[in-house]
């Protein structure tokens, strides 16, 4: 596993990162820390995770991820070994400033992770999504805060628009204040407009780290799917039909399948190492709840796609 800066900062996060929104949901304590285990053990050192997962299952009442990360780090003494992302945005506790960017609701919300988590500061503390309700610069005082106290190191957002992150990098440029480092969008080769529409020229030229998460479609892009094979009756299944399928991204898949077979790497493998080829993308976000699923998707790191491959995966994936 390398390393690469989180965007113009100096500090150092393994060039892929796990994700953890599935802790206490569809992998248990003891799966997720054979998965922790598993990654460190791989030379990975970024976890991701947020105070709201997950929230939206039955009985579950938020923050369960970061507590199981919490146990993991005490239990193994590694807290200084780990570059710890979460997030702050979602509703966390009733009443009407149990969610949002306010500077009421992020100060609650930051003491409430550090408790969880058994720690005394965020490596990377991140926006959910943007707040329409609180101006910018209110956020952004809180979270300048929170890193003179030492409680966060740095800062960073994820599912914003592109103005919305502009409006915030000249609001920090003019309050001389924390700005955002790192930015989290949904990319991947089958969904590639959001992002490279116009965020990608923002982080490209303000030198802000991207994150990608759902790197492989939900699944789509381990070629789970295949045209013309039956379809699992769940909700899940269905969501991805309506999304992906098409004749051209079933072609993908079978470039994909193809290069892949060449190299003795599965599909999944080969839509990651796409990722992992683009300069401006620092470290995917990968998702496993078990070790052998993990051990799969790390093997992408092996992979160096030729300018040439990247190019042919680059056309057949155009949105343009």
């Amino acid at each position: 596993m390398e390393y690469r800066r989180l965007g113009r900062t100096g500090l150092k996060v393994s060039e892929l990162c796990l994700g953890t929104m599935q802790w206490g949901w569809t992998a248990t304590r003891e799966q997720a820390f054979r998965v922790m285990d598993a990654f460190v053990e791989a030379g990975g050192n970024f976890l991701d995770t947020a105070d709201v997962y997950s929230r939206w299952v039955e009985g579950n009442p938020g923050g369960v991820s970061e507590t199981i990360i919490g146990e993991w780090m005490k239990a193994r003494k590694n807290r200084h070994q780990i570059v710890l992302a979460t997030k702050v945005r979602g509703r966390m506790w009733e009443g009407p400033n149990g969610e949002g960017l306010s500077r009421a609701h992020i100060m609650k919300a930051v003491e409430d992770s550090l408790r969880r988590l058994q720690t005394d500061y965020i490596d990377l503390y991140q926006t959910h999504w943007f707040d329409p309700e609180t101006p910018i610069d209110e956020t952004l005082r809180a979270l300048d805060d929170l890193v003179h106290q030492g409680k966060v190191r740095y800062v960073g957002c994820s599912n914003y628009p592109a103005w919305r992150l502009m409006e915030a990098l000249w609001t920090s440029d003019r309050l001389g204040i924390v700005r955002y480092d790192s930015l989290q969008p949904h990319y991947n080769l089958v969904h590639r407009a959001e992002f490279e529409r116009e965020l990608r020229d923002v982080c490209q030229t303000y030198g802000i780290g991207v994150i990608p998460y759902s790197p492989l479609a939900g699944g789509f892009l381990t070629g789970k799917y295949r045209k013309g094979q039956p379809l699992p009756d769940t909700p899940r299944a269905q969501g991805i039909k309506e999304r992906y399928f098409s004749d051209r991204n079933f072609a993908l898949i079978d470039k994909l399948e193809e290069m892949g077979k060449e190299r003795g790497k599965t599909i999944a493998q080969i839509a990651l190492a796409w990722l992992l080829a683009d300069p401006v993308i620092t470290s995917p976000i990968i998702g496993a709840n078990t070790v052998e699923q993990l051990t799969e998707l790390i093997g992408a790191v092996e992979v160096r796609l030729t300018p040439e491959e990247k190019q042919t995966l680059d056309e057949l994936s155009a949105w343009k």
